[in-house]
């Protein structure tokens, strides 16, 4: 039987999981001391990025700065996309563009092109693989004459995110 004095031990966010039998010790609780205007453009950023709370914006944080750490290691699985603005009027630019994509096949999962305008194309390539050679793959792009800009978004495959 559930005791008045249990629930005074217990705060509110875990007071269902309590009634439910649930253990609430895979939570981990820790002060934070801030300066006061970075504590002020934090409750700013969360209320921009629509968060319920402080703690969710800091399990994401953390979250990001693992998996960028993850990215360091070699052999980690990673999950991306290389995107790229080229001329397609360059010679020779297009047969070396799908060349490389040829040479790195096993890391493309899909890619999408599309033209901005008469000169311009947007490439979109949806990557999957070690980060390393995810990371060669997208300098060997960037170092061909006539690609205009090129960036690399990776994230994590979602396995080991907690």
């Amino acid at each position: 039987m559930v005791q008045v004095q249990d629930f005074v031990r217990h705060s509110d966010s875990s007071l269902k999981s309590f009634l439910r039998g649930s253990r609430v010790s895979d939570i981990v609780r820790f002060g934070v001391s801030l300066p006061r205007k970075l504590s002020d453009d934090f409750d700013k950023y969360i209320a921009e990025d629509q968060y319920t709370n402080r703690s969710e914006a800091i399990r994401d944080l953390i979250r990001n700065e693992l998996i960028k750490d993850e990215w360091q290691h070699s052999g980690t699985q990673i999950a991306g996309a290389i995107i790229f603005v080229y001329d397609h009027h360059v010679r020779n630019l297009l047969d070396k563009i799908v060349t490389v994509q040829h040479d790195f096949h096993g890391l493309i999962i899909s890619g999408q092109h599309i033209h901005l305008d008469h000169d311009n194309c947007l490439e979109i390539l949806a990557v999957r693989g070690e980060s390393g050679y995810v990371q060669a793959l997208y300098k060997k792009i960037k170092a061909l004459k006539g690609v205009k800009h090129i960036s690399l978004n990776m994230s994590s495959t979602g396995q080991n995110i907690s």
